[in-house]
């Protein structure tokens, strides 16, 4: 039995101020295409199907025209909800979605009760566990000794009723220790929120969602299958794919993957203003793409960001890295205030705020201003 397992399309989702909705729809048309070309049993969805509990009504007809797509294959859908998403809107309608093969994780209230397929080697259960705090947790077992996010997805595991002869897949939306994150993601200081993937020994393939990088933790058949979409400039050099994840007798799981191509590729550049802005850097390249551009010049270039956009349309962030901007200036030991001249007392904050001395050029340049303020106020 052959699934698709997806997770944080993030709809609704904004990069630096710049909408992802047209992204969104070009790579989920991209996975339809896939799946028309390599069919599968079912397509899992593991959780931040919005990027906002409360989405805006353009993500919510393009979650709304996805699934309808995919319930027009007769693929069984299997989705939960994250932390991103309000529980109560995912599960609205779960029971008319499931006459529909649309199987939604209901509000939390107890431990999942798995949905069953069945194949030439028997049934695969599927369980759908929602994002869960401890809380939401101690509200159900209060009996129960639940301190940390550990506690609280062991605590609903050991209620769970695992048939050994059957084999079980968990969708599961929670930050999981020992796996590695980038900045687009909301994990606690500390790893605090941190599960254990021991947790998770009784499934053969647990699907899980929250962190954005593609990876297994602890062994292959406990895998984030990553966004499809980069979301943080920390993302730039990954390559974003679809994980399909075959089913075969128990014990027996193959996961592969497939690549998908953005509409715009989110990329960075670096170089001084005139080599970025020299048509011979840029000729043959795609300057549409989603860009952070780290300028090297010494000087502020006037309206930098502006004048680049002339070329790159979808700049999103720009910064400077140069001597000024490198780490703290170390301060000296100066003279007291009085002692200094007002050229002194300039040069010396112009040091401090650039990390650099004045060139020549502007010390005369100061030293000229000086004078001439000093003969507009003299009697």
């Amino acid at each position: 039995m052959r699934f698709l397992h997806l997770s944080d399309l993030h709809l609704g989702k904004r990069v630096c101020e710049f909408s992802m909705l047209d992204d969104q729809r070009f790579i989920l048309e991209q996975i339809l295409f896939l799946l028309d070309k390599t069919p599968v049993d079912g397509v899992f969805l593991a959780g931040d199907l919005y990027d906002k509990p409360v989405p805006p009504a353009e993500a919510v007809r393009l979650l709304d025209w996805f699934l309808t797509e995919l319930a027009a294959r007769r693929l069984p859908v299997f989705a939960i909800s994250g932390n991103h998403d309000s529980a109560d809107r995912i599960a609205f309608g779960s029971a008319l979605l499931a006459g529909s093969r649309v199987y939604v994780s209901p509000v939390f209230s107890g431990a999942p009760m798995p949905v069953s397929l069945t194949d030439e080697y028997g049934p695969v259960d599927i369980y759908l566990l929602p994002f869960l705090k401890p809380a939401m947790v101690r509200h159900v077992w209060p009996e129960e000794s639940i301190e940390s996010y550990d506690d609280a997805i062991a605590c609903v595991l050991r209620h769970c009723t695992l048939d050994p002869g059957h084999r079980s897949v968990l969708l599961a939306h929670q930050f999981v220790a020992g796996a590695a994150c980038c900045e687009s993601e909301e994990v606690s200081v500390g790893g605090v929120d941190s599960v254990s993937a021991s947790l998770f020994d009784g499934f053969d393939y647990v699907a899980l969602g929250h962190l954005h990088s593609p990876q297994k933790v602890s062994r292959d058949t406990v895998r984030y299958c990553g966004t499809p979409l980069k979301y943080s400039f920390s993302e730039a050099s990954q390559h974003k794919s679809a994980t399909f994840v075959e089913l075969g007798p128990k014990g027996t799981v193959t996961v592969t993957t497939a690549p998908l191509t953005p509409k715009h590729d989110l990329r960075e550049l670096r170089g001084s203003y005139m080599e970025l802005t020299d048509r011979r850097s840029y000729e043959g390249t795609a300057v549409d793409d989603y860009l952070h551009i780290t300028l090297t010049d010494e000087e502020d270039v006037p309206n930098a960001l502006g004048k680049l956009r002339a070329i790159y349309p979808n700049l999103m962030k720009l910064d400077y890295d140069n001597t000024r901007t490198r780490g703290a200036v170390q301060l000296e030991e100066a003279a007291p205030v009085e002692e200094l001249s007002p050229l002194d007392l300039f040069a010396q904050f112009y040091r401090q705020q650039n990390n650099q001395p004045m060139t020549q050029a502007q010390t005369d340049f100061v030293r000229d201003l000086i004078e001439t303020i000093w003969e507009e106020d003299a009697p």
